[in-house]
């Protein structure tokens, strides 16, 4: 079964948002040092239950809060999501160092990512 294992927070202004669930919530927040502007958030101890996710600014189609479903095999369940009446709404993405990656919506219009773990992805 794959599960939800991250999620996104778009913001026109990261530094706002950033501002705000730290504050409101006591989340840590930490701008990543990789090619975007992306802000990971730490919502709580490993040992509690939940997830953690991110900031992201906004950039084009995805608008919305996104949840990232964690899967076996990026390629497949690509096909498996569109075969079933979801759309591609990105190429699939490296983000090195983390896996595979790539947003689609599903029959209803709403945004969700997948993501293949893949420590060694370059």
């Amino acid at each position: 079964m794959n599960r939800v294992v991250h999620f996104e927070i778009p913001a026109v202004k990261a530094d706002r948002a950033v501002k705000f669930y730290e504050t409101a919530f006591g989340w840590k927040i930490e701008k990543w040092a990789g090619p975007m502007d992306y802000w990971n958030i730490t919502t709580g101890s490993d040992r509690e239950p939940g997830i953690n996710g991110a900031i992201m600014s906004v950039d084009g189609a995805i608008k919305q809060v996104v949840n990232t479903i964690g899967v076996e095999d990026l390629g497949k369940a690509a096909e498996k999501v569109v075969s079933t009446g979801g759309k591609r709404v990105s190429p699939d993405q490296t983000v090195p160092g983390i896996g595979y990656f790539a947003y689609f919506t599903d029959t209803e219009g709403n945004p969700f990512g997948l993501m293949q773990n893949a420590p060694n992805a370059k």
